[in-house]
């Protein structure tokens, strides 16, 4: 059996758009690889995150994943003490450059933070609107629709669901899951959406730094240990994986994958791949995964019930 890692690239900030995107789209051109890239596209509003403080585990996982570094100082501020940046206009230089090298794109966000941290206090209207918002400028750089989104921090509602339903997409990533995952179409409160969901099978780097002496010159390793037969869906962000502290320990991650014969996917190839498959409905329920400040979006496979796709 064959072994397939779909990376997705979340590109929360402004500065993981400027300078972590482009980094990555040369590491993953010049090696002839397709990936996911999923954009926040409206307001950089990441000094707000500040009112995460109080939730266990936060303050720990700042200091233990450097993120004033990986994220730099004007980062943080952006929204409270500094005007919050426009990520995408007037500057579509980069979405444009992933569109055209023919990387699977899609939508992350329009107000990442706002979407992280409010979502279950959301309005169907209100989380349309600002679908709406970022596919607008979407298309108007591309030429086309989006066909997918990623929900930021794993964070759903039924709203958030349903309006996916409404947009029609080939298929969503805003699930956490384990390795033997498979996507599935999800159901929320006794209620079953349309939408393929595809769940990230592997830790996410700042989930595993600071942890068993994992660190930004040798979490390379841990991945390939983790790396199993079947697909495997990571995680990366443009702010860490695409900046100068990690940048070059996930490029050595990437040559070694190469080297042992790994398949690289994008998302809607996953999403082809199982179009016309019997695919499980499946339950979400919040959960805790380890080194995650609050709950996220946890599929439970071993709850699932199987379903034809129409």
């Amino acid at each position: 059996m064959e072994t397939f890692l779909a990376v997705k690239v979340d590109v929360d900030t402004f500065r993981g758009y400027l300078d972590g995107v482009p980094r990555l789209l040369k590491l993953f051109d010049d090696r002839d690889i397709k990936v996911t890239f999923l954009f926040s596209f409206g307001p950089d509003n990441s000094g707000k995150a500040i009112r995460r403080i109080f939730r266990k585990g936060f303050l720990s996982k700042m200091f233990r994943t450097k993120a004033p570094s990986a994220y730099g100082l004007k980062t943080l501020l952006y929204g409270t003490l500094l005007p919050a940046p426009m990520i995408i206009d007037p500057n579509p230089e980069q979405f444009v450059s992933a569109v055209k090298s023919g990387h699977d794109c899609g939508i992350h966000a329009w107000d990442h933070v706002k979407w992280q941290d409010n979502i279950s206090r959301l309005s169907e209207e209100e989380i349309f609107s600002d679908f709406n918002k970022a596919a607008e400028i979407f298309k108007k750089h591309s030429g086309f629709m989006p066909r997918c989104c990623g929900a930021p921090g794993w964070q759903v509602s039924e709203a958030s669901l349903a309006v996916q339903d409404k947009f029609n997409f080939d298929y969503c990533s805003d699930t956490r899951g384990k390795h033997g995952d498979v996507p599935f179409f999800p159901r929320l409160n006794g209620k079953t959406f349309h939408t393929l969901q595809i769940p990230s099978t592997l830790p996410t780097l700042d989930e595993i730094l600071g942890v068993n002496d994992i660190n930004v010159h040798n979490y390379d390793s841990f991945y390939l240990d983790m790396l199993e037969e079947g697909l495997n869906v990571l995680t990366i962000h443009a702010e860490m994986e695409g900046g100068t502290l990690a940048g070059a320990t996930f490029e050595r991650f990437v040559d070694n994958c190469l080297k042992r014969g790994v398949i690289f996917k994008t998302l809607s190839e996953i999403a082809r791949d199982y179009r016309d498959r019997i695919t499980p409905t499946c339950e979400i329920k919040e959960g805790f995964i380890p080194g995650r400040a609050g709950k996220v979006a946890i599929s439970t496979m071993h709850n699932a019930q199987l379903s034809m796709h129409n």
